[in-house]
């Protein structure tokens, strides 16, 4: 069975960084690509970051470009995502995602 668990989420300041990560298990990671998503309180779902699965190929939302970088380790099957310069609009919790495969979250606040 597919799982994802993320981890790395907590709170920080505005300007500060923190890095997520997602362990991924029970399907062939390195076939695959993955999203990180995120969703504010009283806000819809919204997609954050691409990686396909050799890692060449990554987008992101405007909102985020310039600021996070993700990134993956196919042999480790984990998924990253480096936040930096962060802003009180990135307070969510955030999610790994692959197919219709979904983690749990890990929370993200950023407040002085």
């Amino acid at each position: 069975q597919a799982q994802l668990a993320e981890s790395g989420g907590g709170l920080v300041r505005p300007g500060e960084s923190l890095e997520l990560s997602c362990a991924a298990s029970g399907f062939l990671f390195s076939l695959y690509p993955m999203n990180w998503h995120r969703q504010a309180p009283g806000k819809e779902r919204e997609w954050v970051a691409s990686i396909d699965s050799t890692g060449r190929i990554i987008k992101y939302a405007d909102s985020v470009k310039g600021r996070f970088t993700i990134s993956r380790h196919n042999l480790k099957k984990t998924l990253s995502l480096q936040m930096n310069s962060l802003k009180p609009e990135d307070t969510a919790m955030y999610y790994c995602n692959t197919r219709d495969t979904w983690g749990q979250g890990t929370q993200v606040t950023v407040s002085s």
